[in-house]
């Protein structure tokens, strides 16, 4: 009876791995590594690139008194890289004494430096490390800037690098796999975190500490970064790199649009002192499907009348606002299902070509 129950339990244990198909341990490094793909890795900062005190710290850390993870720090600890591409490190880190953690400048010059790289014969995918809290928005100015098929990934981490069970080493080991695969050529800017591949335009942030906090809101992740191997499902349909009219275009200045956000009793006087100091384009993330207040409309008309641009987006952050009679008839531009810090990258470069509400109505339609 014992004999039996050993051989039952033998062969389930079997089954169970079979089932699970644990993958084989990577090759052993070695010094020969032609054949590999070449991958510019850059560092732009964040928390995948920041140190706490203790392992046990994964909320307070960072700051001018902490030391870094330089770019190297990554190759040094995650040798397993070696076994996947060539890795060439560049440092894009902003000064930690400025003024401001992140501008739009910070965007123009990494999209410039990648579109050097995409002229490089001898780069096969580009991956950059970035804050989780402005990842989404980086990511999406690269992907409508950057003229490539070639895969660019923009990878982070919601712990620091040095936390217990930090998620920062296996998400930069993924997205370093995802640019070195051929599969992932002409899909646009990619993100890749907690194993999940999203596109830039539509990966979103929807938690502030938890390790799954990034997705496609709508439309889900695209493809995975699975142990064996990298897998995709779908391509996205919307303009991007290779197919956007703002591709290989090097931006010294954007025509300024501000965001402003609807909720009960929200006043019209914002918008109009925005108007006042000068925008071109604003974008009101409206409550339910893109609803603003009374007062805010009064004031987007007035807008309007200065040749202000108007989109709006839903604060609700799931589904499109919609066209309907009554937005077409006021000249408003649907932020489709965008939230509103994309929503103004976008209305900013649709604003370099026409002021004209139809056209920059179609562009996104089209992005």
């Amino acid at each position: 009876m014992k004999a039996i129950f050993v051989l039952v339990a033998f062969t389930s244990l079997a089954q169970i791995a079979a089932a699970q198909e644990i993958p084989k341990d990577p090759p052993p490094i070695t010094s020969d590594s032609s054949h590999l793909p070449r991958v510019v890795l850059i560092s732009m900062g964040g928390t995948i690139a920041s140190r706490a005190p203790d392992r046990m710290n994964i909320t307070n850390y960072g700051g001018k008194d902490q030391p870094k993870v330089d770019p190297q720090d990554w190759i040094h600890d995650l040798p397993e890289l070696a076994n996947i591409a060539r890795i060439t490190l560049e440092d894009f880190r902003p000064p930690t004494d400025r003024k401001e953690r992140e501008t739009m400048e910070d965007m123009r010059e990494v999209a410039h430096r990648l579109n050097e790289l995409a002229n490089d014969p001898a780069v096969d995918g580009v991956v950059i490390t970035h804050g989780t809290n402005t990842m989404a928005e980086v990511a999406f100015y690269v992907n409508l800037t950057v003229k490539t098929d070639k895969p660019i990934v923009f990878v982070g981490s919601q712990r620091p690098w040095t936390g217990i069970s930090g998620d920062g080493p296996l998400n930069l080991y993924d997205a370093v796999r995802v640019a070195a695969s051929p599969q992932a050529r002409g899909k646009g800017v990619l993100h890749c975190m907690n194993q999940n591949i999203n596109t830039a335009r539509d990966v979103t942030k929807t938690s502030a500490y938890r390790v799954q906090t990034f997705k496609g809101v709508d439309v889900g992740a695209i493809g995975f970064a699975d142990p064996d191997r990298i897998v995709f499902y779908r391509e996205p349909t919307r303009k991007h790199t290779v197919s956007s009219e703002f591709a290989g275009m090097d931006f010294k200045s954007l025509p300024p649009v501000e965001v402003f956000y609807s909720y009960t009793e929200a006043p019209g006087y914002v918008i109009d002192a925005a108007v006042e100091h000068g925008v071109k384009g604003i974008v009101v993330d409206g409550v339910g499907a893109g609803v603003t207040t009374n007062s805010e409309t009064e004031a987007i008309k007035r807008a309007q009348a200065k040749g202000v641009v108007v989109v709006i987006t839903a604060r609700v952050h799931g589904g499109r606002v919609q066209e309907t009679v009554t937005r077409t008839t006021a000249k408003l531009v649907n932020g489709d299902n965008l939230p509103p810090e994309k929503a103004r990258i976008l209305l900013q470069f649709a604003l370099t070509k026409t002021s004209d509400w139809r056209e920059i109505k179609r562009y996104f339609d089209e992005y």
